[in-house]
């Protein structure tokens, strides 16, 4: 039988249909199995063919935020927990941290997650006094918090102290993300041409891979003996607002910046393992390094794009008057300030016990040096090399070492005469008003989001995209947790309540970073804390959020 024309073209027709859905089947088929493979294997798999690959960048068209905690004992077990873990699943790594406890090598931490990730992206290992995450065999949430030291873990019977590690993994398609160090000379102050070399050299990696000078996001390493209130004020000022900054401003860490395979140490050393032997190098040590997220302007990708946000949850509460410096005198290394003060509208010059006793008169309670700060509104010129001068305000902590018949101790340095401050506490229940504060807002952005389809830009809501939240990275202090709220998550379930899907981790550190302007942070109740960037008993939560444009648009 001879077919006519027009039946010979229908039936071609009908033929490519079914070949199409053929194909999309296998497709489907394809990308099923393929979004269930490990981490090596889908690498392998990318490689196959075109088709595969193209398959593979379809799966990994979003960012990704995985973690994995273990409290196994032994190191090795412990990174191998973990990076089995975070590598049971689909991802390219683009930057990972790993906080563990003091009593696990950080020089051979990094080498065993160098070795497992890559040595070609950015590479931060930090000691923490705490880690937050799910557990890597369990998968149940824990909130795990050390002793500050053995006779501390011994006396409360804690077991494995200091040993365990949070390791997070990104993927963040878009961005280019690098680690630039802060250096200073070995056993000096940290001189000012080196913080703006610092805040230079990210402006211009910012500029030289998005053509803005202001990054999306920086993540914050600091070791112990850095003040980072100078470094950060000078951030405030170079960036734009909508920079996101969040970190630990006091610990001890390495990183290798992916670009150069070296490792520096944030300690007591700044040395190289380029050779495998370490060595000593320009007689520097490291400050400070920031993970810094720039957008690609060679690579935008279809699926959308990412922001940052953070959530502040603060535990500090003003307390008494507000008194002005009257004389100020700082010690030689720079690590305690003296001063006496006047209370606002006052001659009359207050010594430090008298500071101390007016307060007591007000609040009617005991007076613990330990529980107390002083905070000082800063109001400072700041400029950046031969760029003109602006005055950047911040809100600084100073926690109070002792007072006498002369003067008001308190810790570090940086407070001039006239400048204004007062007394705060750490009040849990203040803290927990915050907090719920913070949860309702979640819930209202999340039920936004299902309903409108809107995102927060700059403080604003647009509509006609749809989000999601991929993770979050937590910076709590020490003194919050269990001990500070009498049970365990009360930060943490804020995230993980609203946002069930998403991965959180994170540490307990000795001092939080967080700076930046977003809707989470905008209530009359935070306004005290909008130029602070510093925090006391206090959660920073980094949070990533990944917009896909809707059709149309």
């Amino acid at each position: 039988m001879v077919m006519d024309e027009d039946s010979s073209s229908k039936r071609a027709m009908e033929g490519e249909k079914k070949g199409r859905c053929l194909a999309s089947i296998e497709e489907d088929t394809l990308r099923n199995v393929l979004s269930r493979l490990p981490a090596s294997s889908f690498a392998s798999a990318a490689c196959v063919s075109r088709s595969w690959n193209r398959v593979c960048n379809q799966i990994l068209s979003r960012p990704k935020l995985l973690s994995a905690l273990s409290l196994n004992p032994l190191l090795e077990v412990a990174v191998k927990e973990a990076i089995d873990k975070v590598l049971s699943e689909p991802i390219r790594p683009h930057f990972a941290i790993a906080c563990v406890g003091r009593k696990f090598s950080l020089k051979k931490t990094h080498r065993l997650v160098t070795e497992s990730l890559s040595s070609r992206i950015p590479i931060v290992v930090s000691e923490a006094g705490g880690i937050i995450g799910s557990d890597a065999v369990s998968n149940e949430f824990r909130e795990v918090k050390w002793g500050k030291d053995d006779w501390d873990a011994v006396h409360n019977s804690q077991q494995n102290i200091n040993l365990g590690i949070v390791l997070i993994v990104g993927f963040v398609p878009g961005l280019k993300v690098s680690a630039v160090p802060l250096l200073r000379p070995m056993d000096e102050p940290l001189p000012v041409p080196l913080i703006d070399k610092f805040v230079t050299d990210i402006k211009d990696y910012a500029s030289s891979v998005s053509g803005c000078t202001s990054p999306e996001a920086i993540l914050m390493f600091a070791s112990q003996h850095s003040d980072m209130k100078p470094v950060l004020d000078k951030m405030d000022y170079a960036f734009s607002q909508e920079t996101v900054i969040a970190g630990d401003e006091c610990g001890c860490f390495l990183y290798s910046s992916g670009t150069e395979f070296e490792v520096i140490g944030g300690s007591k050393e700044y040395f190289s393992c380029k050779n495998t032997e370490e060595q000593m190098y320009q007689n520097k040590k490291c400050s400070a390094v920031g993970i810094v997220f720039a957008k690609d302007r060679g690579n935008s990708p279809d699926g959308g794009e990412i922001h940052f946000h953070l959530a502040l949850l603060t535990g500090m509460s003003p307390v008494g008057s507000t008194y002005k410096g009257a004389s100020v005198r700082v010690t030689k290394d720079k690590e305690s300030t003296w001063l006496t003060a006047r209370r606002e509208g006052s001659k009359e010059k207050f010594d430090g016990r008298r500071i101390l006793d007016d307060i007591d008169d007000e609040i009617q309670s005991d007076i613990s040096c330990d529980d107390f700060y002083i905070g000082v509104t800063r109001r400072r010129k700041c400029f950046i090399g031969s760029e003109k001068a602006r005055f950047v305000s911040s809100l600084a902590f100073h926690e109070i070492e002792g007072a006498d018949e002369e003067y008001l101790y308190v810790k570090g340095d940086g407070i001039k005469t006239g400048d204004s401050f007062c007394f705060y506490h750490p009040n849990p229940e203040a803290a927990l008003t915050i907090r719920d504060s913070v949860y309702e807002k979640f819930r209202n952005l999340k039920q936004d989001w299902g309903s409108k389809g809107c995102h927060i830009v700059s403080g604003a809501i647009a509509s006609g995209d749809k989000k999601e939240v991929c993770g979050g990275l937590i910076f709590s202090c020490y003194g919050r947790g269990e001990s500070f709220f009498g049970r365990q998550h009360v930060d943490s379930s804020v995230f993980l309540e609203n946002f069930p899907g998403a991965p959180l981790a994170g540490m307990f550190c000795f001092g939080e970073i967080g700076r930046g302007s977003t809707i989470m942070n905008r209530d009359d109740i935070q306004s005290q804390y909008s130029k602070c960037f510093l925090h006391v008993y206090s959660s920073v939560c980094f949070m990533l959020l990944h917009t896909r444009k809707s059709l149309g648009h």
